[in-house]
């Protein structure tokens, strides 16, 4: 019996898996002496000695880019003659913002959209008893619409940018919507000002109640708003050649943050 159990951890393969056993039993036993130390000491039931805080913080941020959207739209009997003037007039449009050193990276087609155009038929005149129609409306024609947004970073060339699309002739031209190309900043701010107002009011509620901050036991947080961008609006008169370049001030935009903090006190 002993010589096979010693032929058993002669063999190089069960010595290897012993050696693995042993060193997988040593980690699991590290690993719940550590545990056992981080939990000493701290209670099993959640703290109940607490004081809850709340900030509210603002962060004012002048905006660093400006975005602004036009759509360009045709109707023609045919979608190719539709698609070849939008195109046409989309392409010219295109090529004066780049002009205006956009950078082909800030320039984004929202949506490319081709729509029949249809004829509903009276059957009957006017004043006359009409009696049910049943005619399908008829294809007259189809409009096709492209609609482009594109983010300015000189914010000195939004005005005249603005100005030369209506030169151009493009419709529904909106914006200018200010922003943080970042869009996280500002709240990012806010809620560190809010932070730092809720534990200045920690401190003091702590010092007015003859009590010691412990640690943070619970934290939330929300997000408030900001004045919604300015925006800027043309309609089929802003194709005049006399369109000049409109005054658009940036202006700064104010983000809001609410948190809550909960402390356990001693």
């Amino acid at each position: 019996m002993n010589n096979s159990l010693y032929d058993m951890f002669d063999n190089r393969g069960v010595r290897v898996a012993v050696i693995c056993a042993l060193g997988i039993l040593a980690l699991f036993l590290l690993v719940q002496t550590i545990t056992l130390a981080t939990n000493l000491g701290r209670p099993n039931t959640p703290a109940t000695d607490t004081v809850t805080v709340q900030g509210d913080g603002q962060a004012t941020i002048a905006p660093d880019v400006a975005r602004i959207s036009f759509t360009v739209q045709h109707t023609s009997a045919t979608v190719m003659e539709a698609q070849e003037a939008t195109t046409e007039q989309a392409n010219d449009a295109l090529d004066y913002v780049k002009e205006q050193g956009v950078a082909d990276a800030d320039i984004r087609t929202l949506s490319y959209n081709i729509s029949p155009q249809y004829s509903y038929p009276n059957p009957c005149l006017r004043g006359e008893i009409c009696p049910a129609y049943g005619g399908a409306p008829k294809v007259i024609g189809y409009q096709v619409s492209e609609t482009v947004e594109v983010t300015v970073r000189d914010l000195s060339k939004v005005g005249p940018l603005l100005g030369g699309l209506g030169k151009l002739g493009v419709q529904n031209v909106n914006g200018p919507a200010f922003a943080l190309d970042d869009a996280t900043a500002g709240y990012n701010a806010a809620r560190a000002d809010a932070i730092s107002q809720a534990k200045a009011q920690a401190k003091l509620l702590a010092n007015q109640l003859g009590v010691r901050l412990g640690k943070i036991v619970n934290f939330s947080e929300s997000s408030g708003g900001y004045p919604y961008p300015m925006m800027y609006g043309m309609g089929g008169g802003a194709a005049e050649s006399k369109a000049v370049a409109p005054d658009v001030p940036a202006g700064e935009n104010t983000y809001t943050a609410s948190v809550s903090i909960t402390y356990e006190i001693r």
